[in-house]
C-alpha cells in the first residue's frame, strides 16, 4: 500500500508553519509516505505577509515554495501543488486539487471570489473543491452542493475539529472523503492522508483517485 499526505504546510510560504522543507521529507519518508500534497495557505493574508503587491508576484513565491521542495527531495517524495485557499468573507479554509500554474497565472485574486463564484470555475476546470476541517469552531457551514468534499479526519492537535461529525456530514451528503495531517510543526506525527495500493505520482491520478473512491482514509 502507498501512503499520500492531503494537507501540509511549509515555513517557507505559510506564516503559521515551522517547518523546513528538509524536516517534512524526513518526516515522511520515514513514516512510509511515497507522495505528499503541499497545501500551503493560498490568501490575502498570506500575500501581505510576503510583502507583494500584485497577485503575480504572489503567486511567483507561492509556486517557489512548491519548486523548491520538490527538488529537495530528490524523488524520495512525489511532491504535488495543492494550496488551502482562503475567502475574504470568514475563516472558512479550502483544500483544491488539480491546480496547475496555468490557472493560478490566468484566474487573478481567486480569495477575492466567494464558495458559489469558485465552485463554478472549479468544475469548469476539473478541480477538486473540499471544505477542510469545517467543524472546527469559528468555520462556517458551506453548503454541500458547492463542494465535492470535506476533510472527515484532520490531525492538527491544536484544534477540536470535530472530525466525527465532519465524516457524518460527508456520508449525509455523498461527498468526497478526504483526512489530512495539517501538519505545520516537526513534533506532530504525520498521521494520516490516504492508502492506495498503486503509487500517486501526479495531481491528475490524485484528483481520479478520490473521484473513484478507490482507497483507505488514514486516520491517526
Amino acid at each position: 500500500m502507498f501512503k499520500t499526505e492531503l494537507h501540509c504546510h511549509s515555513k517557507s510560504i505559510s506564516e503559521c508553519a515551522r517547518v523546513s522543507n528538509e524536516e517534512i521529507i524526513e518526516k515522511y519518508t520515514e513514516a512510509g509516505y511515497t507522495s505528499l500534497v503541499l497545501a500551503n495557505h493560498f490568501n490575502l493574508g498570506t500575500q501581505r505577509f510576503h510583502k507583494c503587491e500584485h497577485y503575480q508576484d504572489f503567486v511567483t513565491v507561492y509556486l517557489k515554495g512548491y519548486e523548491d521542495l520538490k527538488n529537495d527531495a530528490k524523488g524520495k517524495l512525489n511532491i504535488l501543488l495543492g494550496m488551502e485557499l482562503r475567502f475574504t468573507q470568514n475563516v472558512n479554509d479550502y483544500l483544491v486539487f488539480g491546480i496547475t500554474e496555468e490557472f493560478l497565472r490566468n484566474h487573478d485574486e481567486l480569495y477575492l471570489m466567494n464558495p458559489d463564484s469558485f465552485s463554478k470555475l472549479a468544475r469548469e476546470n476539473g478541480l477538486l473543491f473540499i471544505q477542510a476541517h469545517p467543524f472546527r469552531n469559528s468555520m462556517t457551514i458551506t453548503p454541500p452542493y458547492l463542494l465535492d468534499g470535506v476533510e472527515v479526519f484532520n490531525g492538527h492537535m491544536g484544534h477540536d475539529s470535530r472530525n466525527e461529525i465532519a465524516d457524518a456530514w460527508a456520508d449525509k451528503f455523498n461527498l468526497i472523503k478526504t483526512s489530512g495531517t495539517d501538519f505545520h510543526y516537526n513534533h506532530v506525527p504525520a498521521n494520516a492522508g490516504i492508502l492506495t495500493d498503486f503509487e500517486i505520482k501526479n495531481m491528475d491520478t490524485l484528483v481520479q483517485t478520490l473521484k473513484s473512491g478507490k482507497y483507505e482514509l488514514i486516520k491517526g
